[in-house]
């Protein structure tokens, strides 16, 4: 394990920027966290979650995919790509690290997302882990330890100091080239913030969440609860829980007319729009209630399906405090849950 001095926390961010960019959690004009570029004079805020998770890095909410020029009857296809830079995220929560585990089931699955592949391939994750978790955290619940965050380098910062600890090879470069910065530390620091927090989080309102009602559930009858009317009523269908969950992978894909070519370009979307994966034949799903219990049956039933039991939720908390009628996974769990009492 290594020890670096809070005192040249500032040296150590400059000698990682002065050879690839490096985002931070960093607190914006409104007093909220977002991932930063960092630069000289950035101070990282240590607050528990961001407002929209990492997951922008790998799967951006808009990306150009191809660009066409057409002539007669001759069509130039352009690779648009320019995302090649090597780029290190620090601070990222135990959750958010977990999602990217999720998302690369999608996107790294055949047919591989070479777009995404690309950006995995040149980002290094510096995870931090967490001490003070907020009420609305639940990521236990899914099998994370947010004392023991994954990554390619995880880290714990103390009052005096932050310790690393690298869990591939990519961090084990990054630190060996921060080397003069850093020490050799004895670890009984880390642990001691470890059992802190781990009974910090034993008091948490979620603790005691469990997913049991949903392992190894006969999927029809989940879906066939009368439940489901009841919970989705509701429901604004405004699509915020999916754009700030860090696992939500549904796309659209458009093409724009500049004028002087065609831009191909993929964006987020949102299985509760009513027009999503809208077709000539329709929508598949007409109602609120069928959009509604798709969202949380993939969540709940259908990933961990075909994904060995794995959940697509890292409980992250932020649905629970951005959905506007304060509807969430939560509720939508515990309601289920009750069925069985």
């Amino acid at each position: 394990m290594k020890k670096l001095s809070l005192a040249n926390l500032d040296a150590f961010f400059a000698k990682i920027a002065d050879k690839q960019a490096l985002y931070m959690p960093i607190e914006n004009k409104a007093g909220q966290l977002q991932f930063q570029r960092w630069t000289e004079g950035a101070k990282l805020s240590v607050g528990c979650n961001t407002v929209r998770s990492a997951k922008d890095f790998f799967f951006p909410q808009t990306e150009n995919l191809v660009d066409f020029k057409v002539k007669g009857k001759e069509i130039e296809i352009i690779d648009s790509r320019t995302e090649k830079e090597d780029f290190v995220i620090f601070g990222v929560r135990a959750c958010d690290v977990r999602s990217f585990a999720i998302l690369d089931k999608v996107f790294l699955s055949n047919p591989v997302d070479t777009y995404y592949k690309s950006r995995r391939e040149h980002g290094t994750i510096i995870s931090l882990a967490c001490t003070h978790p907020e009420e609305t955290c639940f990521c236990r619940t899914f099998g994370i330890d947010a004392t023991q965050p994954e990554g390619d380098v995880a880290s714990w910062i103390t009052e005096d100091a932050v310790y690393f600890q690298p869990q591939s090879d990519k961090g084990q470069k990054l630190l060996e080239k921060c080397g003069a910065l850093l020490e050799e530390a004895d670890e009984s620091p880390v642990l001691r913030q470890k059992q802190q927090t781990k009974t910090y989080l034993d008091k948490l309102p979620l603790a005691t969440l469990s997913t049991k009602h949903f392992e190894n559930k006969d999927q029809l009858e989940v879906f066939n609860s009368e439940k489901w009317a009841e919970l989705s009523e509701a429901c604004l269908g405004c699509g915020t829980c999916t754009f700030v969950c860090p696992t939500c992978q549904c796309y659209d894909i458009r093409d724009f007319d500049t004028g002087k070519g065609i831009k191909r370009f993929r964006c987020w979307d949102s299985c509760m729009y009513s027009d999503f994966t809208k077709m000539a034949g329709g929508q598949p799903r007409l109602t609120q209630l069928e959009r509604f219990r798709q969202r949380f049956m993939h969540k709940l039933v259908y990933f961990p399906i075909n994904n060995d039991g794995e959940f697509g939720c890292v409980g992250c908390g932020r649905c629970l405090k951005k959905c506007p009628i304060s509807m969430n996974i939560v509720k939508v769990m515990k309601t289920l849950e009750g069925e069985e009492k």
